[in-house]
């Protein structure tokens, strides 16, 4: 078993309770959206630091209390022992402790960018609004509330609707749009259904 085929089971096995759509399954996806973004945008790239850094992304998230020096510990222990370099290691652990959304980082290498996007991506489109209400759900959110602002479809506009405009890669960026026109045409319907339409052209708008 290669490095790679270990450290899917590794995050597998570590992610196997997880609840908040923060899961394996999202891992898996973002692992294969950045091996097609490095298909079409990343043909001078460390491949073994892409697939890495989209694995691990999500290991010990600082949104569940871990911090930085949590997540380098688990990686380098979990590939350590691998026969890489110590620049690659590190590499990996940049992306992890750095690619998330609320870091609100530039960064520097394209590795990193590709995984970012490839994470965004999947935070979009049918499966984004799956993963937005799985998410709400896990904080006991509302789906809606209208005389406040911490419900989940608060978060599409806090949030989800600004991931296009961020996009590192002209790959990620054709999917993002696409994957974005099915999120505002669901918001355009959910306001439709609960007769708010004037809401969510304002909101659009803004």
């Amino acid at each position: 078993m290669d490095i790679i085929e270990k450290c899917k089971l590794f995050v597998k096995n570590r992610l196997s309770d997880e609840k908040s759509g923060h899961d394996w399954h999202h891992t898996l996806r973002v692992f294969e959206n950045a091996l097609d973004i490095v298909k079409k945008d990343g043909s001078n790239v460390d491949l073994t630091v892409v697939k890495l850094g989209a694995l691990f992304h999500d290991v010990a998230d600082h949104k569940f209390g871990y911090s930085d020096g949590d997540r380098e510990n688990i990686i380098k222990n979990a590939i350590g022992v691998h026969n890489l370099s110590d620049e690659q290691i590190n590499h990996v652990v940049y992306i992890a402790n750095n690619t998330s959304f609320s870091k609100g980082k530039s960064l520097e290498t394209l590795e990193s960018k590709i995984v970012q996007d490839a994470d965004r991506l999947d935070a979009l489109g049918a499966i984004g609004i799956a993963r937005a209400f799985t998410y709400g759900g896990f904080l006991k959110r509302d789906i809606y509330n209208i005389e406040g602002d911490n419900d989940t479809i608060s978060h599409f506009y806090e949030k989800l609707l600004k991931l296009k405009d961020l996009m590192n890669t002209e790959a990620g960026k054709k999917e993002a749009l696409q994957r974005e026109q099915f999120m505002v045409a669901f918001l355009k319907q959910f306001f439709k259904e609960i007769n708010e339409g004037e809401k969510y052209e304002k909101s659009h708008r803004e």
